[in-house]
């Protein structure tokens, strides 16, 4: 299900993005990511939404990130931690640690997204193996 990320170009200069900035862009391809998964599954549209969403909570995104950690450079480690400390705004029903590690999982998706979509492509199919 990762063709679609294998043939993009890296383009921009994701280091003058904000992290926050980062993590808007990445909830939005994990999310894509999701639904490219799920469409090829032959369910109602109700079925298929909450399928995914499931997929987009933030404590889904914090176990993802678990799931990869030990996949990760010093340099994607490093972004995490910026996103982590970031996040100030938690929503009242999340819990803080794992509301901040999802901010931080989708800030490496945006930033590999923009900056090495083949990395991105190998991470997914590794959280894949994992499903």
């Amino acid at each position: 299900m990762n063709y679609w990320i294998q043939n993009l170009v890296p383009h921009g200069t994701p280091e003058e993005i904000g992290v926050i900035q980062l993590a808007w862009l990445g909830d939005s391809v994990w999310e894509l990511h999701q639904r490219l998964r799920h469409v090829q599954y032959p369910l109602k549209s109700k079925e298929l939404h909450l399928s995914v969403v499931k997929e987009v909570k933030a404590q889904s995104q914090s176990k993802s990130l678990s799931q990869i950690e030990h996949l990760l450079n010093a340099n994607e480690m490093d972004l995490i931690r910026r996103a982590r400390n970031k996040t100030k705004r938690i929503p009242k029903s999340s819990d803080p640690t794992i509301y901040s590690r999802a901010t931080g999982f989708e800030t490496l998706i945006g930033w590999l997204f923009l900056k090495d979509p083949q990395r991105l492509s190998t991470l997914f199919e590794y959280l894949e193996i994992k499903i």
